[in-house]
């Protein structure tokens, strides 16, 4: 069968916000990739339509669609891009096409038949690697669709749903692969970058815009943060690949696009295993690799021993999750690393020369306008601290803040259940304790002004996002004034009876 996967143009949705991702990366659908190599394995032919990096409209995506005249068509979604899948699904249909139309990806897995709208006419919950496969071999020939696992289905107008599908288990190793007890995700083939223009894929860093793509080394989490939808999921189990599997994806993207140096490695923890981590290391540096990479870690998951032998084999940048520094609120959202680690980690990553971002979130629960302050105090004095993102928390379905935003618990109030609102900038979904939606974008403002008006931190800024970066900055400062402008020049009121 000839399947189209199709990835809608998402950074539209974030105005200037999106001109500025779009600019900072442009990031491969690997999840398509995958699949895409899953069905060549089992015969079928795959086309991947990338909206965002071709810079497609959905008429534009359309087109493709009836120019290549697919058997069927799958699309992928997380929940605040949900809206844009269903449309782009909602507008096939309406141009009179009648392929069917797949979906999946974690809305889906979390939602189920909430989220099977009547734009979509097969949907997959949890990983669809073996799920896909046999789903085609039954639709393929007519079958009995109920016997697949993991997939949601119509029968005479009602929804039928087959359940979760099997864990990932050992199955047959692909040809060459080194597969054993320990590693289950060798089983599966590499991604197919074929099917994407890979000059397209671009990642802002320290060293310069670098062209890119991501890499995956093991699957899951253990721990069960209360922004994370682990549980719904079902990735606090962690599988892997192994080391060598991995280095010889590695080898074959540079023999194959030798423009690529540079690896995001998209795994949770990305040093969880030490012993994992370092025999990658080993091989890219036996190998003769010329290559650098990125990843997210916990911040106490790190030591020197261990940045040193990174950044010697070619790490360049490091993410920690540093969220908030009080705790109580730490506490609360199960964030169990102690804050000494995160200005110990950024100093040794100052150290060897590795970038190292900060994530922040504001709005968790327990959120007060003082434990902002706190937070932006602690980055102003952490002078190891280069970078740090400032996000809104949002309450994303399957997570355990959802459960609180939705019951109204820990003083957080849910204010929509738009997702397409469930944007982490210029856009918040929640009430905590005094704090308004509207306090929240403001204050994420401010947020960004304090952090990035520390005069140490000018330069990786600028190395690192350019001329657009300085612009958007200096936006955010014009705003914050502006605002700062017209409060000072309400009335004062004496009464509230007084115009």
């Amino acid at each position: 069968m000839k399947v189209a996967l199709l990835y809608p143009r998402w950074t539209g949705e974030y105005g200037l916000f999106g001109h500025f991702a779009k600019r900072n990366s442009t990031w491969p659908p690997l999840n398509l990739a995958l699949l895409g190599a899953v069905l060549e394995q089992h015969g079928h032919e795959a086309i991947i339509i990338d909206g965002e990096a071709d810079g497609l409209s959905n008429a534009q995506v359309i087109q493709r669609v009836n120019a290549i005249k697919p058997d069927i068509l799958g699309l992928t979604c997380y929940s605040p891009f949900f809206h844009l899948n269903e449309k782009l699904a909602q507008e096939i249909k309406d141009s009179g096409n009648t392929i069917p139309i797949m979906v999946g990806g974690p809305h889906i897995t979390i939602m189920k038949e909430e989220a099977f709208l009547p734009q979509f006419d097969y949907a997959f919950v949890g990983e669809a690697e073996s799920s896909l496969p046999n789903f085609l071999k039954e639709f393929e020939k007519g079958g009995d669709l109920s016997q697949v696992k993991g997939i949601i289905f119509r029968r005479d107008g009602q929804k039928v749903a087959t359940g979760d599908p099997d864990p990932i288990q050992m199955g047959s190793p692909t040809k060459g692969s080194t597969m054993d007890s320990q590693h289950p995700l060798d089983q599966f083939p590499f991604p197919a970058r074929h099917l994407l223009d890979m000059k397209k894929y671009r990642l802002g860093t320290l060293h310069g815009r670098k062209q890119f793509t991501s890499i995956q080394t093991m699957r899951g989490c253990p721990w069960k943060c209360i922004f994370c939808a682990s549980e719904a999921l079902q990735t606090t189990r962690v599988i892997l690949r192994s080391p060598e599997s991995v280095v010889e994806e590695m080898k074959q993207v540079v023999r194959d696009h030798p423009y690529i140096t540079h690896f995001y490695i998209v795994d949770d923890v990305m040093t969880l295993w030490k012993k994992h981590i370092i025999k990658i290391c080993d091989l890219i540096n036996e190998s003769d690799l010329k290559i650098t990479f990125e990843g997210s870690t916990r911040a106490n998951l790190v030591d020197e021993e261990l940045i040193a032998y990174l950044a010697k084999t070619g790490l360049i940048r490091l993410s920690f999750g540093l969220e908030t520094t009080d705790p109580d609120m730490r506490t609360t959202m199960q964030k169990k690393v102690p804050i000494e680690a995160y200005a110990t980690a950024n100093k040794l990553c100052n150290k060897y020369g590795i970038e190292a971002m900060n994530s922040m979130m504001i709005g968790l629960p327990g959120e007060t306008r003082e434990t902002i302050k706190s937070t932006l105090k602690w980055l102003r004095d952490a002078r190891e601290v280069k970078q740090a993102n400032f996000a809104i928390a949002i309450p994303y379905p399957g997570t355990e803040f959802h459960d609180m935003a939705v019951s109204g618990t820990h003083g957080v109030e849910l204010m929509s259940t738009n997702f397409s609102e469930y944007l982490r900038y210029g856009s918040a979904v929640t009430k905590v304790g005094e704090l308004t939606s509207q306090d929240l974008i403001d204050l994420q403002n401010e947020g960004f002004v304090s952090i990035y008006s520390a005069p140490w931190r000018w330069i990786p800024t600028w190395r690192k996002h350019g001329v657009v970066g300085a612009l958007l900055m200096g936006l955010r400062v014009i705003r914050l004034w502006r605002k700062r402008i017209l409060k000072r020049s309400k009335p004062f009121r004496t009464h509230p009876g007084m115009p």
